[in-house]
């Protein structure tokens, strides 16, 4: 690599970076990230001198962060010598017998959430940088009193006005209408789908999911020790059904939008899968969703087999992980109790916190603010991408974080997410979470990360390294 180009990389890495953090910081992460994946070790950097006039900052400031990865052993430096990449030598390890069970072997093999969380259109993270966290913590603020001492508690099903505060959200925007007792606290839609799982199934039991699908359930429903049966779905004609069908314990199914695909979701396609496999319990996840879209969910409040998952997560922020279930009436005593047998539950001042949040209204005015953000930025990577050769599909523009990419049969999906990461360009392929029988293939990528000029710069860049690699 020449000077030139290293350069380029280097400022392309900074202008990733999220704006809201200080200069030092987001050159050690542009640096980080170069040093672990383009530039090999051993690698002589540029001047610091030139370094810091490519992103116009102070030679101080360019320095304290080559210092942080001098401590990290990422870089080396000698007098008059210059500066180098140096990746630490992975310790070594003595090999012995693999103790792991089968089912971890098996949730291993498969696709797995990516080592890689921030970046360019990297899959399944909202945007952070605008969430109102000055708000957030006022709120930490005022529920962190003396006379609050039981939020430092266990809870015990969960914080009372939390549900409540669901149960007025879930009315609002997805014309639920439940009792407070039905409203499950869990820590997150992989806890949410992990109790449906333990309590609804026994070990061998099969469970019915979409393909493509969620790789996250997946890894669950392995975990717990269920057999699964992936069914294509296709927007436009439905479940392709098997011939015959056995005993299904569980159907998985996803809520009013589908992910990976990013298309709407119907009813009528989920109910008649329902009808051919009648399923004992059927847990739809409604991982991401606008105020409209409601009827593409057949989830019943007064039903006795039907249950609801769902996170804010993707509303809020990751790193939150609080979630809920909505299970029939006859469930929740027992479910409420197991949950609190396996997993102890607690985590009540983040659960006042996220109740306050709610009754303040803040939940619904930034989840209104942000989808609108989330649809012009849909519409721009849209423009880009719809007309690349052998796209035989590009998911329509939505108010949700994701979109994805369909290819014509024979393109390796794979090894364009890897060439893609090269670049610095985080996506995820499809196939490797579709069914044997499901041969389509895409990619699958996140608008929550990159806004403004920054995203139109990214999505250019992206339809240029896709048109040479489909080439």
């Amino acid at each position: 690599m020449d000077r030139k180009q290293v350069l380029h990389q280097f400022v392309q890495l900074y202008a990733l970076q999220p704006e809201r953090l200080s200069k030092q910081v987001r050159i050690e992460q542009a640096l980080r990230q170069a040093i672990t994946h383009q530039w090999p070790t051993g690698f002589r950097l540029p001047s610091h001198r030139a370094l810091a006039e490519s992103i116009n900052v102070a030679r101080q400031t360019l320095a304290l962060a080559i210092a942080t990865l001098l401590d990290e052993q990422l870089l080396k430096t000698a007098h008059g010598q210059g500066t180098w990449t140096s990746k630490p030598m992975a310790p070594s390890v003595v090999k012995t017998a693999i103790q792991l069970s089968r089912r971890a072997q098996r949730v291993l093999q498969g696709p797995g959430a990516s080592t890689v969380q921030s970046g360019a259109f990297v899959p399944g993270i909202p945007d952070i940088a605008q969430f109102p966290m000055r708000k957030w913590r006022q709120l930490y603020a005022s529920v962190t009193v003396p006379q609050n001492a039981l939020l430092l508690s266990y809870s015990t099903g969960g914080y009372g006005p939390l549900k409540r505060a669901i149960r007025e959200f879930l009315a609002r925007w997805r014309n639920i209408h439940c009792d407070i007792e039905q409203i499950i606290i869990t820590d997150g839609t992989h806890n949410g789908i992990e109790l449906c799982a333990m309590a609804l199934a026994d070990v061998g039991d099969t469970v019915a999911m979409e393909s493509p699908c969620y790789w996250g359930a997946r890894n669950v429903f392995t975990a717990t020790g269920l057999s699964i049966e992936m069914l294509p779905w296709f927007s436009d004609s439905g479940h392709v059904l098997p011939q015959t069908t056995g005993n299904i314990a569980l159907a998985y199914l996803t809520g009013s939008h589908h992910y990976p695909l990013s298309v709407p979701t119907r009813a009528a396609h989920k109910q008649q899968l329902c009808d051919a496999l009648s399923p004992t319990y059927v847990v739809e996840d409604d991982y991401e969703f606008t105020r409209d879209d409601h009827t593409n969910l057949l989830f019943d409040p007064n039903s006795e087999r039907h249950l609801l998952v769902g996170s804010f997560s993707k509303m809020m922020f990751p790193g939150l992980r609080l979630g809920y279930l909505v299970v029939p009436r006859h469930l929740a005593g027992p479910m409420n109790r197991l949950r609190s047998e396996l997993f102890r539950e607690g985590r009540m001042l983040d659960q006042a916190v996220l109740a306050q949040f709610i009754f303040d209204g803040d939940l619904d005015t930034w989840c209104r603010r942000i989808q609108r953000d989330y649809l012009g930025r849909q519409q721009v990577l849209h423009d880009q991408l719809s007309s690349l050769p052998k796209v035989r599909n590009v998911s329509p523009p939505t108010s949700a974080i994701s979109l994805c990419v369909e290819f014509e049969p024979g393109v390796n999906d794979v090894a364009l997410a890897q060439a893609l990461l090269k670049e610095h360009l985080i996506v995820r392929p499809l196939s490797p979470v579709c069914a044997d029988k499901d041969s389509r293939t895409g990619l699958v990528m996140g608008v929550g990360m990159l806004s403004g000029e920054t995203l139109v710069r990214e999505a250019q860049r992206l339809r240029r390294c896709l048109e040479l690699l489909l080439r």
